[in-house]
């Protein structure tokens, strides 16, 4: 049984007003790199055996000062990769909640393709068959960081805990918040979800 920590990435610019989706160049703001660095400091004493992350910057920068602390190298794994939102990527969220198809991405998003992307169901597939993957490959006791995004992991949990796609905007996952998943032959048990190092200031947000 192989146990993942999913770490969404930190704060950026883009994070509350625009689709940052899979657009180059979106780093870590300042408080991104606080909460980076307080997931290293929250995780340091773990026997952490090997650290993944998505393609994208924001979610290797998140990843860099535990892989520093901990002298690993990340691993970039696709499967961990931010949903394909097409042509919604790097639209501005108040214009996006005023197209008509945003409804549907809330409500029913399990039938939902975003124009010119990626579904919410192949997406849930790709994240669950890379996890699946890399549980072989760690035996039991096993700690593997998996940092990537938040519809990602979303889209995981609801898996695991046999939630319809269709309610998965119900499961909220922080910046830089941990979720700790057990996956033993094909089968998921949750530890914490959604847990922040910084949780009292977001407790009531």
């Amino acid at each position: 049984m192989a146990t993942f920590l999913l770490i969404r990435h930190g704060d950026n610019d883009f994070l509350g007003s625009k689709l940052a989706g899979r657009l180059p160049g979106v780093h870590l703001n300042a408080k991104g790199l606080a909460q980076a660095q307080a997931v290293a400091d929250g995780l340091a004493d773990l026997p952490i055996t090997a650290i993944y992350a998505s393609p994208l910057e924001r979610t290797q920068e998140t990843a860099q000062p535990l892989a520093q602390m901990k002298g690993l190298t990340i691993q970039v794994l696709p499967e961990l990769m931010e949903i394909d939102f097409g042509e919604w990527q790097g639209q501005e969220l108040d214009l996006l909640r005023k197209d008509k198809s945003w409804n549907i991405v809330q409500t029913s998003p399990a039938g939902f393709r975003f124009p010119g992307g990626e579904s919410f169901v192949e997406a849930q597939t790709r994240a669950i068959s890379g996890l699946s993957a890399l549980a072989e490959q760690y035996g039991e006791k096993e700690l593997v960081v998996c940092t990537s995004h938040s519809d990602v992991i979303r889209l995981t949990v609801a898996h695991f805990l046999a939630l319809p796609l269709d309610r998965f905007q119900r499961i909220r996952i922080r910046p830089a918040s941990v979720t700790v998943l057990h996956l033993n032959g094909g089968q998921g048990y949750f530890g914490p979800i959604n847990y922040s190092f910084d949780f009292k200031s977001e407790l009531f947000i």
